[in-house]
């Protein structure tokens, strides 16, 4: 590849690499589960770990798989979605995406900085805020050098992740005194936050398995390491979670005590302070790997738009040494840094909003170019014929719909309106004349 006169060539990610960034952006580790325990209670916990993934990331992984093979482009499911219904849904799907990523990079960044205050206690507000855009910087730096320097830092990074995860759930095995499943539910609970919030944060949790799908340009033979990287982090993803999950409650017990951080707690009551010390530094390196993985996955978004006229042409400027998006990833890391005053909090459930759109968009993608464009070449099937079809498509649409109407005041006047920001700047951008949208 040639940029501006200068030999450069970008450098791909093989099957490993792709593994851990895969598991990196969707999982990370089991911290941020927590609350859930405390807001659904112990029992409906640990039955959301095991059969959302049936509803909502199983049949995701499978319409990424098929659709990276017949169409592996960078952009991913946007592009796939504006060649399934056109131009206005296509945009819509990149455009909620992006806006979603900013509540997420700055919030990563502010876990981080919270998880970090456990060994300085001590931390001013402008110290805290400081930590999160030195990380920031960091992250945005090592995404710059390309997607094959990302795979290498998220894989140190879950490494050292699974090291004490693993080692609490050996020495919970051993110190069983609690039944993990008791209560059911949290009693006196509102109903919606049993179902509803609880239903939102699983959701969460097992969201993203279409995302790499935005790298598919910059991953060695995608149409094979695709469907192989997702038959990979899918199961890993669901041990990952439920096995810490059941092995604390069983063992630490205080299931009315969990909140974000518990784990640290739990593994302090399991192993001992050197424990907690050991899993509160896994937690804050936690954070690291997402935002790490959140910041490739997410930048590539307005890259393809600004290629497809819908943004400033300015964002497909490509390093000129990297070759990576630059541009794109230094914008978007900017307005992570303006929102990392902020914490996840509520803020889920507006991303939620934002996130199920896309996926459902994503997942009826694959049933109309089964019918529009049969002509792709798929190395991989959806499997199960009509019926697996409909498998795919309508699991992910009915738990988003549950979720949605489960969901508080905050998360549906705030969601509603994320959403409508979309068609409200689509309408406005096509407004622009064609030469300032990168149109001849």
């Amino acid at each position: 590849m040639t940029i501006n006169g200068k030999n450069s060539s970008l450098r791909k990610a093989g099957l490993f690499y792709l593994v851990f960034v895969m598991f990196s952006y969707t999982t990370g580790g089991p911290f941020g589960l927590e609350d859930m325990v405390t807001t659904s209670g112990p029992g409906i916990t640990l039955l959301y770990l095991l059969i959302l993934p049936f509803f909502w990331c199983i049949p995701v992984s499978l319409v990424s798989a098929e659709l990276t093979t017949a169409m592996p482009v960078e952009g991913g499911f946007y592009r796939w979605t504006r060649a399934a219904f056109g131009d206005f849904w296509g945009f819509l799907a990149g455009w909620w995406n992006w806006s979603a990523s900013f509540l997420l990079g700055g919030a990563y960044a502010v876990l981080f900085a919270d998880y970090f205050s456990y060994y300085m206690p001590q931390m001013t507000w402008w110290q805290h805020y400081l930590l999160s855009l030195t990380l920031i910087a960091l992250l945005t730096w090592i995404n710059v050098r390309g997607i094959q320097m990302v795979g290498q830092v998220a894989t140190v990074l879950e490494i050292f992740i699974f090291l004490p995860v693993i080692t609490m759930i050996v020495l919970a095995l051993t110190r069983w005194h609690f039944n993990p499943f008791h209560p059911w539910t949290v009693p006196h609970q509102a109903t919606f936050k049993i179902f509803g919030v609880g239903l939102a944060l699983g959701l969460w949790l097992y969201s993203g398995y279409e995302q790499l799908s935005t790298v598919a340009e910059e991953v060695e033979n995608p149409q094979k390491a695709y469907p192989r990287a997702l038959a990979v982090v899918v199961p890993l993803s669901i041990a990952a979670y439920f096995l810490p999950a059941i092995a604390g409650l069983g063992s630490a017990g205080h299931w009315e005590q969990w909140h974000t951080g518990f784990f640290s707690d739990a593994a302090r009551i399991i192993g001992g302070s050197w424990l907690g010390t050991w899993m509160a530094l896994a937690a804050m390196i936690g954070s690291v790997a997402l935002l790490n993985s959140t910041i490739l996955t997410t930048t590539r978004m307005p890259f393809a738009m600004a290629e497809d006229g819908y943004l400033p042409d300015v964002l497909t400027r490509r390093h000129p040494r990297y070759a990576t998006p630059w541009l794109a990833i230094t914008v978007s890391a900017v307005i992570y840094a303006m929102l990392a005053w902020k914490s996840l909090g509520q803020l889920i459930s507006v991303y939620i909003w934002l996130r199920s759109a896309t996926t459902v968009l994503t997942v009826l993608s694959v049933w109309k170019l089964r019918r529009s464009r049969p002509d792709l070449p798929r190395s991989f099937l959806v499997p199960g014929g009509k019926v697996g079809l409909v498998y795919v498509v309508g699991a992910p649409a009915l738990m988003a719909i549950v979720a949605l109407l489960g969901g508080d005041r905050f998360a549906t006047i705030g969601g509603a309106i994320a959403l409508l920001l979309g068609p409200a700047i689509y309408l406005f951008l096509k407004r622009r004349p064609a030469d300032d949208r990168g149109e001849s």
